[in-house]
């Protein structure tokens, strides 16, 4: 039998759903209960080598998560988004998913490690250790002064996205919305820039996934490090304000910077739906139009693992295989494949962590 093809993924919530979860967290990371997208023994056995663990802090309330399948199930769609958080709300969540993060590593001693930086990750994917990187989705847990910043980056924070698709002190994201043009609303605020050039000195990587257009164009002005969006797709193949247009690709590349493919059905078919289940063709569209537009170096896997409705031919960590077969049957070669599934995210932190 052969051996699985090692990836790094560039996003999921994994930290959210164990922060969530009424079950034990360590049947939740330790046992193979098939619930979720992600645990250890399924991580394990599917290749999954390394990938950065999102904190999101989410919504104040007191209901039931919402249900994006009915929500986004019909088009146009425009889902209310909750209001900004302020950092005092939003810090006891984002130390608590911080924390177990570090629980992960105690708690599977030889099998996880919280990285620091690429030779960390390196020498815990040679050493069959999973490689976990700490980045906060959205800096609602970031005061005013930025001091937090600097505690955040102690505990291990490599990578930081300004804004979810509310909006923070710091900038404006886009609404989930379908159909829809990325360049809405003001972009930074003046606490934005100055967080964009700490990270830059802390050697943080920022995330543009969930930033409008005028905001994304901020941090290409402000930022010298390269520009990465770890989880969006083409806007040209799926109209969604989230996914990101042919100009910024161009952007991205120019800058020497990455993108994570994400797996939501609702960012990658054409139709901006939650309830169709798309295929192989769609994802290996989205893939040949950033590969053009962006080249073979700046591409890579941002899956969304429990934080989106996944397509039912990949249901699970367990399912990134079947995407690489589909990948080798459509005429990619090995050695792109590699490049796809780790060395690009690789050699993109290099360029971007201090």
């Amino acid at each position: 039998m052969n051996e699985p093809l090692r990836f790094f993924d560039g996003h999921n919530d994994f930290l959210l759903r164990l922060m969530k979860s009424p079950a034990a967290r360590e049947e939740i990371w330790l046992g193979d209960t098939g619930t979720g997208h992600l645990d250890l023994p399924r991580m394990k056995s599917s290749g999954f080598a390394g990938g950065l663990f999102a904190i999101f802090v989410p919504p104040a309330t007191s209901g039931p998560p919402p249900d994006f399948k009915a929500l986004m199930a019909k088009t146009p769609y425009a889902l209310p988004m909750p209001p900004a958080m302020t950092h005092i709300e939003a810090q006891p969540d984002a130390l608590t998913m911080a924390g177990l993060l570090h629980w992960m590593e105690r708690a599977a001693p030889g099998e996880f490690r919280v990285c620091r930086s690429v030779p960390d990750i390196r020498a815990a994917m040679d050493s069959d250790v999973i490689a976990g990187v700490m980045h906060l989705e959205g800096a609602e847990a970031i005061g005013p002064d930025l001091d937090t910043l600097y505690l955040f980056h102690d505990m291990g924070l490599r990578s930081l996205g300004p804004v979810w698709s509310r909006s923070t002190i710091f900038g404006h994201g886009v609404p989930m919305a379908f159909p829809g043009s990325p360049d809405i609303g003001p972009g930074l605020t003046d606490k934005g820039r100055d967080l964009i050039r700490l990270c830059d000195e802390l050697g943080i990587m920022i995330d543009l996934s969930h930033l409008n257009e005028k905001g994304f164009d901020d941090v290409a002005r402000v930022s010298t490090a390269p520009l990465v969006a770890t989880h969006s797709n083409a806007h040209a193949l799926c109209p969604s304000r989230r996914n990101l247009t042919d100009r910024q690709l161009h952007m991205i590349r120019e800058r020497d910077g990455m993108v994570g493919l994400n797996f939501a059905n609702f960012y990658l078919a054409a139709n901006g739906t939650a309830t169709i289940s798309v295929g192989w063709d769609v994802m290996l569209r989205h893939l040949d139009h950033l590969i053009t537009e962006l080249g073979e170096d700046h591409v890579g896997l941002g899956s969304d693992f429990d934080g989106c409705v996944l397509p039912d031919l990949i249901g699970d960590v367990t399912g990134v295989q079947a995407l690489f077969t589909a990948m080798a049957a459509h005429g990619y070669d090995n050695a792109l494949l590699t490049k796809l599934a780790r060395d690009n995210w690789l050699a993109c932190l290099d360029r971007c962590l201090a």
